[in-house]
């Protein structure tokens, strides 16, 4: 008898999103995952599959989860204006836009990037 494989509601949510988010070299992806301990984004062009930029809080100061968030927002920002771009397309990853990726979301758009 064949195993039923099913997918989780996130990576169904995932799946939906990236059907109508692509990453151009004028408008790049930033792409995030959020895990138990940590959150990492990366700011990605699809048409070639580059990584033009990307962050971690692994080694960011910060109280809580959320202050992490915020200041790993604002260098990827910072990092990323260096490099010339100011517009980019938020690619939650599926996961609820709240706590962590709100937090991050929002630090970017502080940082001086549009979407």
């Amino acid at each position: 008898m064949a195993k039923l494989i099913t997918t989780s509601a996130r990576k169904r949510r995932q799946k939906k999103i990236r059907a109508k988010i692509f990453g151009t070299l004028e408008r790049p992806r930033v792409a995030v995952f959020r895990s138990n301990k940590y959150l990492s984004a990366q700011i990605i062009n699809d048409e070639v599959g580059n990584t033009l930029a990307a962050g971690t809080t692994k080694g960011v100061k910060g109280a809580s989860v959320m202050e992490k968030a915020q200041t790993m927002g604002k260098t990827l920002a910072a990092e990323a204006i260096k490099k010339g771009i100011k517009k980019v397309v938020f690619d939650r990853g599926g996961f609820i836009y709240t706590g962590k990726v709100k937090a991050l979301a929002e630090s970017l758009r502080e940082g001086g990037l549009e979407f």
